[in-house]
């Protein structure tokens, strides 16, 4: 049969409104060392052991010590610049020789500095030797060779602040910013900062212009901010160093804003706060979507009491008037003092950051009501917890219809094989019920393949517009130097950057997105028949970080009754799982009891097992003893397929049943059923596609996407245009699904464009194997 795609231009659907977008999270070294230009690393000495066991003051500083040089280096807290950032550096030198003083190393190979490019100079001097007191500061290559220089001094005994301007005479990606005093004496140094002075929009305390105009080109409707755990992990208290991300402390003088420790295991400055987050939104044309936490670190299980979470509503309402006050309010009154007078017009608040546990859905209610009565206009966002499927989720969505939240915040990354499988994921959501907003999410890895099947899933959620309201790919930035997560969108170091295959998919879907989207029909397109496999394999055990005791194994068939006895194993912590049993039965229980006698991650049955890449496991106890999960590994890449919360006490017996029927997977503890999910069998279809129309020119849009290992002949009709010319741009991405992006070849997969010219509706094309191909068409 022909292969037809008919695109129906006079029935429109849904509106896209804000469909896809970007978030933001300070992981990877996204802000500090990323997006946020400083490029001094620990510039206030407020590294600490609280953030990482390595940091200390002092750390990513050297002491300078030439030609017979002498310095004594040490840190104090007497009469700080600022309360809230106590430490400051106590420079005394002995002897100056041919240089005496301090040195910082920057980020990844030091400071990326260009000939001819001017970089802005900042630090505070206290002079502590009652003579005036000269500093020399320069940028100078390893070897010492110096690319440029500036001059101060300090005469008082108070905090001063220094200012001045490089322009550098080399290029060098391994600069070094030396501070020194060309005479004895003793200096006190704080907020040592250096900046590019072409920063993205010209802004001082900037952006990094590259990233920041990569991020710019994508054109994204909307940026979540700023995370991600960081969110949600930490002290209650907002005066500890490891306090949840609190916006208050992130406004204001910098000086002022409290170092902070990052969850991910270093230090933020908060140099990139809640006001230059707005900012940077409105400077990209995205709309502002921050994440404030709940009064609850599911993390470590800290609860503000239910009589005590006052002031985390009020800190929810103070951030809407905030962004959109008048300049007269409280709140509006900080940010036009801050330098943006107008409101940011502010549209999304999302309360809670993947949030698992009873506490959290107790407490959002109270900031759903208080906002709610106050801003009705705000769509607010609540949270299905990290997994794709189980209980916390299930209570997420419950708590949301419930309450009326707008939209609802889902997680997940998963196998290429889930995405295909679940590409029909949306198809029964209801239009009635709150949106669906996928806040997080990403098949495992960078290459072509990765990224052609987040494109196919992609017009699965165009195609549900109904029921999916926004959506962003995560994580959006990673230093290669320091990284905590992979994958992710975009791939720098402290002088260039690349995008990803996954960044040129999303850029492509935000750049055509359209308004409204329209109907879409094929013929000869059909998915292939799926025959599900039975699940067999080696069924093994294992103790998860922990020693464990199974008694009692059995195996039992549940069609014909067959029982086989297991017998009973003993599984030292560590020790690798051991095999009991091999069956290819497509209908069976495993069952046992077990007993934790040290460690704290419970119990793993391993079945379907293939090798170490490839099999299930049902885990119980897991993530701080609290998860009771079901997942996959495919080629070493994993997909949890549901979860629901338990607590494993050591020394407590347990009773486990896992029933697996074909695709379907249920487990039991002690005669509860805990988990139910089926994992739908990998389908990958003839061709994925989608079509709407963008009301800013009334270009028609068609995305396809072409996962076969071979190219699809079609006909194309734009129903409605008969008897016109088409002119319009298509947009190509084709490569080996293994390829990847990098810093040598950066564009190796990124779209390549050719003009479409065509009369009448109808045209034939060939969609290229493994390719994404979009149409942006309009009648000449």
């Amino acid at each position: 049969m022909e292969k037809k795609i008919i695109v129906r231009l006079q029935e429109e659907k849904e509106p896209l409104g804000d469909l896809f977008g970007i978030f933001f999270e300070d992981l990877n070294h996204a802000a500090d060392g990323g997006l946020y230009a400083e490029m001094v690393r620990n510039r206030s000495f407020e590294f600490s052991p609280v953030d990482n066991k390595e940091y200390h003051p002092l750390y990513a500083w050297e002491k300078v010590e030439r030609g017979g040089g002498r310095a004594v280096l040490s840190i104090d807290t007497a009469d700080p610049l600022s309360v809230k950032n106590p430490h400051y550096l106590v420079m005394e030198v002995l002897d100056p020789g041919k240089g005496a003083g301090v040195r910082n190393l920057g980020y990844n190979s030091g400071f990326a500095v260009k000939e001819g490019e001017a970089y802005l100079f900042t630090c505070y001097t206290k002079n502590l030797s009652g003579k005036p007191e000269g500093l020399q500061v320069t940028l100078e290559g390893q070897d010492g060779r110096i690319y440029a220089g500036l001059t101060f001094q300090s005469d008082g005994g108070t905090w001063e602040k220094q200012e001045g301007r490089f322009v550098c005479r080399e290029t060098d990606a391994s600069a070094r910013l030396v501070l020194t005093l060309p005479q004895k004496g003793k200096l006190a140094l704080d907020f040592v900062s250096l900046f590019p002075e072409d920063t993205f929009m010209g802004r001082r305390n900037g952006m990094r212009k590259d990233i920041a105009l990569k991020l710019k080109e994508m054109k994204p409707k909307f940026m979540r901010f700023p995370g991600g755990c960081l969110v949600h992990d930490g002290s209650l208290n907002p005066d500890d160093r490891d306090s949840m991300y609190r916006w208050k402390n992130t406004i204001g003088p910098i000086e002022e804003r409290p170092a902070r420790r990052n969850s991910w295991g270093y230090h933020q400055t908060l140099g990139l706060g809640f006001f230059e987050y707005f900012q940077f939104c409105e400077d990209i044309g995205a709309k502002p979507l921050p994440v404030l936490p709940g009064g609850y670190d599911p993390h470590h299980q800290r609860i503000t009491p239910l009589d005590g979470m006052q002031p985390w509503i009020q800190d929810a309402l103070d951030l809407i008037e905030f962004a959109n006050g008048a300049p007269e309010t409280a709140w509006g009154a900080v940010r036009a003092q801050m330098g943006h007078e107008a409101p940011f017009g502010l549209e999304y608040i999302a309360i809670g950051n993947e949030e698992v546990g009873d506490a959290f859905f107790e407490r959002y209610p109270l900031f759903h009501k208080a906002i709610r009565e106050k801003y009705p206009q705000i769509k607010i966002i609540g949270t299905a917890g990290p997994f794709a499927a189980g209980s916390e989720y299930e209570k997420g969505w419950r708590c949301a219809k419930e309450w009326g939240s707008d939209l609802v915040d889902e997680h997940y990354y998963h196998t290429s094989e889930w995405f295909l499988a679940n590409h029909h994921r949306y198809d029964s959501f209801s239009e009635n019920d709150p949106k669906v907003f996928l806040g997080e999410y990403a098949s495992w890895g960078n290459t072509w393949y990765n990224a052609l099947v987040e494109a196919s899933f992609m017009l699965g959620l165009e195609r549900n517009a109904k029921a999916v309201g926004l959506a962003c790919y995560a994580p959006m930035l990673a230093n290669v130097d320091y990284v905590n997560w992979k994958p992710d969108m975009i791939w720098f170091n402290n002088r260039a950057l690349f995008g990803s295959p996954n960044y040129y998919v999303q850029k492509l879907f935000m750049n055509h997105q359209g308004s409204t989207r329209l109907e879409v029909k094929t013929q000869g397109l059909g998915a292939p028949a799926v025959k599900v496999q039975p699940e067999g394999g080696e069924i093994r055990l294992q103790g998860y970080e922990a020693e464990v005791i199974y008694r009692n194994v059995m195996l039992e068939n549940n069609r014909t009754g067959e029982r086989k006895e297991l017998g009973d194993y003993h599984l030292k912590k560590g020790e690798a799982s051991v095999r009991v049993a091999d069956t290819q039965w497509e209908d069976y229980t495993i069952s046992c009891t077990a007993v934790e006698l040290d460690g704290f991650q419970g119990f793993q049955i391993f079945f379907g097992w293939q090798d170490e890449e490839n099999h299930y496991c049902w885990t119980v106890g897991g993530w701080q003893n609290y998860d009771l999960l079901l997942s996959r590994k495919i080629n070493g890449r994993c997909s949890d397929l549901t979860q629901s919360l338990i607590r494993i006490d050591r020394g407590r017996e347990y009773a486990l049943k896992l029933q697996v029927s074909g695709k379907v997977l249920q487990a039991w503890v002690d005669g509860s059923l805990y988990a139910r999910i089926e994992d739908r069998p990998v389908v990958t279809e003839s061709l994925y596609y989608g079509a709407s129309r963008d009301a800013a020119d009334q270009a028609v849009i068609l995305k396809v996407a072409n996962l076969q290992e071979e190219s699809v002949d079609t006909m194309v009709t734009l129903e409605g245009m008969e008897g016109r010319s088409l002119r319009g741009t298509v947009y190509t991405m084709q490569s080996a699904p293994e390829a990847e992006n990098d810093f040598e070849q950066p564009e190796r997969i990124a779209p390549q464009e050719s003009l479409f010219y065509g009369e009448g509706s109808t045209f034939a094309y060939e969609f290229p194997k493994m390719s994404l191909t979009v149409f942006r068409l309009k009648e000449e």
